[in-house]
């Protein structure tokens, strides 16, 4: 028996709290490696992330649908070991967040349409604070390859 393929919607929803859940991941990556105002606005980012994931757990819910899980752990792009590193990382978890909140814009109407757009938007803003590659329309064809990836079990 074949599983059913989930539509745009949820799709797009569960690929997006995927994101979050790498995001917050590396979020506690980052802030190990930073002080000061890096620091703080580390935490920020990572309070931010845990709201997004938990809104999007509850949008899940809320359609029926089994919110994906958080991986035990994820594999970064690259050793993150000092604080430039850990600001590069930060610049690419947000860069790569544009790209599936990009998805969930085309997906979703109404009110979730909105929310997704401001998370988009905050991600965009957060990735140029970071020091990421300037973008014309953050989140569209210029999505980058690299990204956490869940840390393979064996």
């Amino acid at each position: 028996m074949t599983t059913p393929t989930p539509s745009p919607l949820l799709a797009a929803l569960q690929a997006a709290l995927a994101a979050e859940h790498a995001t917050v991941y590396g979020y506690g990556v980052v802030g190990a490696h930073l002080d000061g105002s890096r620091l703080t606005a580390a935490r920020a980012a990572f309070a931010t992330h845990q709201a997004h994931r938990d809104t999007l757990q509850r949008e899940l819910t809320d359609r029926h649908a089994t919110p994906v899980a958080a991986a035990p752990g994820y594999e970064l792009p690259f050793p993150v070991t000092d604080a430039a590193s850990a600001v590069k990382l930060a610049a690419l978890l947000e860069q790569r967040l544009t790209a599936v909140h990009a998805d969930l814009v085309t997906a979703a109407t109404g009110q979730l349409r909105r929310t997704a757009a401001d998370a988009l938007r905050e991600a965009a803003v957060r990735a140029a604070r970071w020091h990421a590659p300037d973008t014309a329309f953050p989140g569209l064809p210029e999505r980058t390859a690299t990204s956490l990836s869940p840390t393979p079990t064996p």
